[in-house]
């Protein structure tokens, strides 16, 4: 993480106090976020971000409209990435609920808080193992697919996953059907189509995700379970920070990565993102 940090409408050092004990969202996981990546001092797909997280927030009783504009949150992340010298990093911006609960605390005088932090860029490598997670997506829950500050599951199960050799996990819900990973959606090409879960599985809206599906075409949507990502000719993840990010093995089953479906798509991508930047440039937003 980098050493400043956006809080509500100021800039600090990442290692001043500001945050209190008795915001509730602190104490139970009661707020929205998402990651952003930068691409030239740009966030990329704002809207799309802000969307989902108005939409998670709604369901969550966070009061995030009621309080913050996007466009000034916007202008933030610009100011927060230039005084940061990070033009081109990843950012987290998160939406914490402070009051209601048994234990909100004492001088609470603001409804939520806005927090934005700025990170170095991870290299992932060129493929990833991955490992397996059954019953840990509940596909029928109300709040299947919402992303919320409560991240710690996800946490776990990669940190065990790493722990024994692997990157990522898939994630299975109560119908033993492919969800996601922790961090990431997942993506096959069975017989020369590229599918991958619909949202009904319990898998999160990834912003990368969308724009394929709205921006490249011929993706479609359509319950996966292990046995087909096993007989794929490829799969791969996609995330904001990963961009599309092959898969080489799953639980020590080689994946043939013969099709470049993967590959085409990361072009047809990376023109939505230089598309998107130029244009923000030529505005000046």
């Amino acid at each position: 993480m980098h050493s400043l940090v956006l809080y509500n409408d100021r800039i600090v050092p990442a290692t001043e106090r500001i945050l209190s004990p008795g915001q509730i969202g602190l104490l139970s996981g009661w707020g929205v976020f998402s990651t952003l990546r930068i691409y030239d001092g740009v966030p990329f797909a704002f809207e799309r971000h802000w969307r989902r997280m108005e939409k998670d927030a709604a369901l969550l009783h966070v009061p995030l409209n009621q309080h913050l504009d996007p466009r000034q949150v916007r202008r933030l992340i610009g100011e927060l990435t230039r005084a940061n010298r990070a033009e081109n990093s990843v950012a987290r911006l998160c939406v914490v609920r402070n009051q209601g609960g048994f234990w909100e605390g004492p001088g609470i005088s603001t409804a939520v808080d806005l927090l934005v932090l700025t990170a170095d860029l991870k290299s992932w490598g060129e493929s990833m193992r991955l490992t397996v997670a059954r019953n840990a997506r509940h596909a029928a829950s109300p709040f299947a697919g919402a992303k919320m500050l409560s991240w710690a599951n996800n946490l776990t199960w990669v940190e065990e996953a790493q722990n024994r050799g692997f990157d990522e996990v898939i994630l299975l819900n109560e119908r033993d059907e492919v969800a996601e990973c922790t961090s990431a959606n997942v993506f096959a090409v069975l017989e020369g189509r590229v599918l991958t879960p619909p949202l009904a599985s319990g898998c999160l809206p990834g912003v990368t995700r969308s724009v394929l599906l709205e921006e490249s075409g011929g993706i479609e949507e359509r319950t996966l379970r292990l046995e087909d990502l096993y007989r794929a000719e490829e799969v791969f993840l996609t995330s904001t920070t990963r961009e599309l990010m092959a898969v080489r093995e799953i639980d020590g089953r080689p994946i043939a990565a013969t099709g470049g479906a993967r590959a085409r798509l990361q072009e047809a991508f990376s023109a939505c993102v230089r598309q998107y930047v130029g244009e923000a440039e030529r505005v000046g937003a």
